[in-house]
């Protein structure tokens, strides 16, 4: 079956920086376009980024400039690269994989993706 398994998080100051890290199996990884959301307490699941199977990628304006998506079909692992990390990013961030090989225009939603990780925590403190 899919597994999908983040890691990475953690506590950072602000201003700081964290790799997350996502490995899938279960699935054809080229086949694949991979998302990262995060929810803060008491908030929705936002969709931060989304990366297409054969690359092109989106971000939130809210990370636009800060944080990078990127994917290693080797690996079968998806990274989300954060810098210049705010109090406001802190949240689980989840990794979720999609039955298309591209990043559709609601890819921001939740119900864009058909598979999904148990989440990290990243906690930013100012």
């Amino acid at each position: 079956q899919v597994q999908i398994v983040e890691s990475g998080g953690g506590l950072v100051q602000a201003g700081g920086s964290l790799r997350l890290s996502c490995t899938v199996s279960g699935l054809t990884f080229d086949g694949y376009a991979l998302g990262w959301f995060r929810q803060a307490p008491g908030n929705e699941r936002e969709g931060i980024s989304c990366i297409n199977a054969r690359g092109g990628w989106i971000y939130a304006d809210s990370v636009k400039g800060r944080f990078t998506i990127s994917r290693d079909s080797a690996k079968r692992t998806l990274y989300l690269q954060m810098n210049s990390l705010k109090p406001e990013d802190t949240a689980m961030y989840y990794c979720a994989a999609r039955d298309y090989d591209y990043c559709s225009g609601t890819w921001y939603s939740r119900q864009a993706y058909d598979y999904w990780g148990q989440g990290t925590q990243v906690t930013v403190s100012s």
